[in-house]
């Protein structure tokens, strides 16, 4: 028995999806239950092992579309630039080093040779780049060896080759514009759509195998049509529907869940982060359709223990961790604290995550003279550094479940949020460990921010920061890792 995971891509700054698979890939481990992580995306800016492994998966654990017909391994990158430069049949004529690159150039310039580096002391290179007369002609992937070439006419990608671990070609990737063909030793596939196919066929699922479907906009309708005789399960990841196009007699999906949802009968199970959203979807499920799924909650994350401080928590401290994307409204939090600094000297952001709106909200930090008590920490683990911080405050006004929600109380800290499904209200308990804040669409900027500031400053002119700490502790209990690996082999049994 295996259990598949199905993704689309994975990057730097990974969404909450990626992050719940990482999770849940450990509760795997831990009840001993094989898995696989599927990712079906074209990934090229980087080595996706660093990518899968940075946020915790193994190896062995991953299957990636484009690499899954040929023999290269997932692994680490490991290939030597010395290698690429014995392949040069002209001599170097100038080099220059870069932050993390090395630029040769031949022929008296014009052609030149850009080594992109993943480990600059050993000198390791995952892509190069090939330009004749400053034109991008081909570009190639390593690991520890070459697995991609890519081919370019007027700076557009016409061919991708796939290799096997001797060199040969394993398979080619045709492209013409939005059209792409796929040629193999013995079937063509005339579109992505055939070759998801071809892959999923190649897994040979048995009766005893489950496919969970964590993100499939692109590929959902060949999942459900090539999973059997495996269990079919779908983990909602996000707020399911738009209540402001949901009337009385009709109901507006999330085009992420709508397909899933409409075939909700094929599902062995649709799973849910927090009871409220198992809720709603039994009573949606019941008012606009005729269908009666499994419905089933698990959070997507866990803790192994809490965290207690060894020290003091620094005074006065705030921390948010997110991607920087829109939707965050980390921007917000910026201007609401730059508010209550007026009222509460000492106090501090540090503002975790990596994405999109790293440059506009260093602008906007620079902009208020606030660079002295609001950082940008950017990517880090935070299991040992949440306990540290004494609140921890949310932008967000729609978390599906919110993983940095659950460490945060995991840690003991005061939470200040929106009264938002689903997170928001399943880590905060209102006045006791922090403060749901009033929410509604239409609410004016300034509002938004006052609110914000309002709650900042009324936290810190209580005096009972222990309970709030104790508090958070105890909401946190039911999420430590032996209650969700139990619900994982109740569901799988």
């Amino acid at each position: 028995m295996v259990v598949y995971n199905i993704n689309l891509g994975i990057g730097w700054a990974s969404s909450g999806v990626e992050y719940a698979q990482a999770y849940r890939a450990e509760i795997l481990r831990k009840i001993k239950q094989p898995a696989k992580f599927i990712f079906t995306d074209l990934v090229l800016n980087e080595n996706i092992e660093t990518l899968t492994q940075n946020i915790g998966f193994k190896d062995d654990e991953i299957l990636w579309l484009y690499q899954y017909f040929t023999d290269i391994k997932i692994a680490p990158t490991t290939y030597e630039i010395s290698k690429i430069i014995d392949t040069f049949n002209e001599s170097i004529t100038n080099q220059v080093q870069a932050n993390d690159s090395r630029i040769y150039e031949l022929s008296g310039g014009q052609k030149k040779v850009v080594c992109h580096y993943r480990d600059m002391e050993k000198e390791y290179v995952d892509r190069v780049e090939y330009y004749i007369n400053d034109k991008l002609a081909k570009r190639e992937f390593y690991n520890y060896t070459k697995y991609i070439t890519e081919y370019f006419h007027n700076d557009e990608v016409y061919l991708r080759r796939f290799y096997n671990e001797d060199g040969s070609i394993a398979y080619e990737q045709i492209v013409n514009g939005k059209n792409e063909m796929y040629r193999l030793p013995n079937k063509v596939c005339y579109s992505k759509v055939e070759f998801v196919k071809l892959f999923l066929n190649s897994l040979n699922f048995t009766k005893d195998d489950y496919v969970i479907v964590d993100r499939s906009s692109e590929t959902g309708s060949v999942i459900l049509q090539n999973y059997k005789p495996a269990k079919l399960i779908s983990v909602v990841h996000a707020d399911h529907f738009a209540e402001s196009q949901t009337t009385e007699h009709t109901i507006l999906w999330n085009n992420y869940y709508e397909y899933e949802f409409d075939n909700a009968d094929e599902f062995y199970a649709i799973v849910s982060s927090t009871d409220a959203q198992t809720n709603l979807l039994k009573h949606q499920f019941a008012k606009y359709t005729k269908l009666n799924p499994n419905l089933v909650t698990i959070p997507v994350g866990s803790l192994e223990e809490l965290k207690y401080p060894e020290n003091e928590r620094k005074p006065y401290s705030l921390i948010t961790a997110s991607r920087l994307a829109g939707e965050k409204h980390v921007d917000w939090l910026v201007e609401a604290v730059v508010k209550a600094k007026k009222e509460i000297p000492e106090l501090t952001l540090d503002i975790y995550g990596e994405g999109g709106e790293r440059e506009k909200l260093a602008k906007l930090i620079a902009k208020n003279d606030a660079d002295s008590y609001i950082t940008l920490k950017g990517h880090h683990n935070l299991t040992e550094i949440y306990k540290n911080y004494e609140t921890y405050v949310a932008g967000s006004t729609s978390e599906g479940f919110g993983l940095s929600l659950m460490e945060a109380v995991g840690s003991g800290l005061a939470m200040i949020g929106f009264d938002v499904r689903y997170g928001n209200q399943t880590f905060i308990n209102n006045e006791k460990n922090g403060y749901l804040l009033p929410y509604e669409i239409d609410m004016e900027h300034d509002e938004i921010i006052d609110s914000l500031y309002q709650a900042i400053v009324k936290l810190y002119q209580r005096d009972d920061m222990d309970a709030i700490h104790a508090e958070s502790y105890r909401i946190a209990k039911d999420y430590l890792t032996d209650e969700v690996k139990n619900k994982w082999k109740n569901l799988l049994k």
